[in-house]
């Protein structure tokens, strides 16, 4: 069997991101209605019902999204070492904007809660770039969307959940425990074994993987790194060819179990917000106003601002069949943070309902804008001609 050239494996991974966006919508959605419907007790009763020692809730947010950073973390490897991420030239765009999409965020977000010793830890909620929703716009945009600027925003997002993992290993760190942290770093020496050893079946990995995933929780260090972690050993290489390898193997395995049902579980049980009840402080205080507008503008000036900057300068080239106007819009899009500034949102505020209702506020409403901007703009551009 012949190795699929990775240009239409790509296109395959842009449709079932684009796919996975939509379901993430439709999911978000519902949590929003039922939050504000007579059975908002059942919802938020479920989610904090314990099972094996932990809540729902934690499973999620600490279970499955070790998955998807499992994914994620494949997907960084992949598209460094053989995909459209294995140049410098390639990398400089998106890795600007990336850069350019997380600082002017954090500063927006800092502009109204610097002052504040209880909210300031939430800098991190809007630099993050939820590339399944983003792309979901797109593909509803269809031919008004050049297939570069798809690239462009999908390598952008890649580079810019490398910089939400970083994020989360060293500022949303608890009290280390040694004992833990010495039989993760132990597990994780040998998955870099098995990877030395060329060892191709995926079954020691996951074992391996499934230790240092309990190991990392117990250590203090968000368990979700162990996922990355673990992916960063998964071999790309294999004698029958990449298309064959263990990670790629992997990822087309977790790919839809992520798109299609891990990402919507945890939008639905971390969109949902009651709006009963909430006074002006809940929606027009730093924290919420903070993030909507670090979102909002901080992204696509941020994002924009230094592409711009590489493209006058000629530090890049613009994307092939792409005009100022549409990668404005682009850069408008990156405003989408939703899953991993949930996420943040979640490790930076967990514990405090009032904080993570003023952060949920803030994703939707910055999360939103942004979405209707980018989407105004393209159809205002009219349809791409490539």
């Amino acid at each position: 069997m012949a190795a699929e050239p990775p240009f239409s494996a790509f296109k395959d991974f842009l449709r079932g991101e684009a796919v996975g966006g939509v379901i993430l919508m439709i999911a978000a959605s519902l949590a929003l209605i039922i939050a504000n419907s007579p059975v908002a007790g059942l919802y938020f009763g479920a989610l904090q019902a314990k099972v094996l020692g932990m809540t729902l809730e934690h499973w999620v947010n600490d279970g499955l999204m070790a998955v998807f950073f499992l994914l994620v973390g494949l997907e960084i490897k992949r598209e460094v070492l053989g995909g459209q991420l294995r140049t410098w030239p390639q990398r400089v765009l998106p890795g600007l904007g990336a850069l350019g999409g997380m600082a002017a965020p954090a500063l927006v977000y800092l502009a109204f809660n610097a002052q504040s010793a209880e909210t300031i830890r939430g800098w991190a909620i809007p630099t993050a770039t939820d590339i399944a929703f983003a792309l979901g716009i797109l593909a509803l945009l269809g031919s008004r969307v050049p297939f570069s600027l798809k690239v462009f925003l999908t390598a952008l997002a890649i580079i810019d959940d490398l910089g939400a993992v970083l994020i989360i290993a060293l500022f949303y760190t608890a009290d280390l425990s040694l004992p833990a942290l010495g039989a993760a770093a132990l597990l994780l020496g040998g998955l870099m074994a098995l990877n030395r050893f060329g060892v191709t079946r995926l079954w020691p990995y996951l074992l391996l993987g499934a230790g240092l995933w309990s190991a990392t929780l117990l250590s203090g260090i968000h368990a979700t790194i162990a996922g990355v972690a673990l992916a960063l050993t998964i071999p790309m290489d294999n004698a029958e060819g990449e298309a064959h390898s263990p990670l790629h193997r992997l990822e087309h395995g977790l790919a839809k179990w992520v798109g299609f049902v891990i990402v919507p579980v945890f939008g639905f049980a971390n969109a949902g917000v009651s709006f009963g009840g909430m006074n002006a402080a809940t929606i027009l205080g730093p924290l919420p106003v903070g993030i909507t507008l670090g979102l909002f503008l901080g992204k696509q000036l941020g994002v924009f601002g230094t592409v711009w900057a590489a493209i006058r300068f000629g530090l890049a080239q613009r994307p092939v069949g792409a005009s100022m106007a549409q990668l404005y819009a682009t850069a408008a899009l990156c405003g989408i943070g939703f899953t991993m500034s949930l996420f943040i949102g979640g490790l930076a505020f967990g514990g405090h309902p009032e904080a993570s209702d003023a952060v949920k506020v803030g994703v939707l409403a910055g999360s939103g804008l942004s979405a209707v901007l980018g989407a105004a703009i393209f159809l205002r551009c009219g349809r791409s001609s490539s």
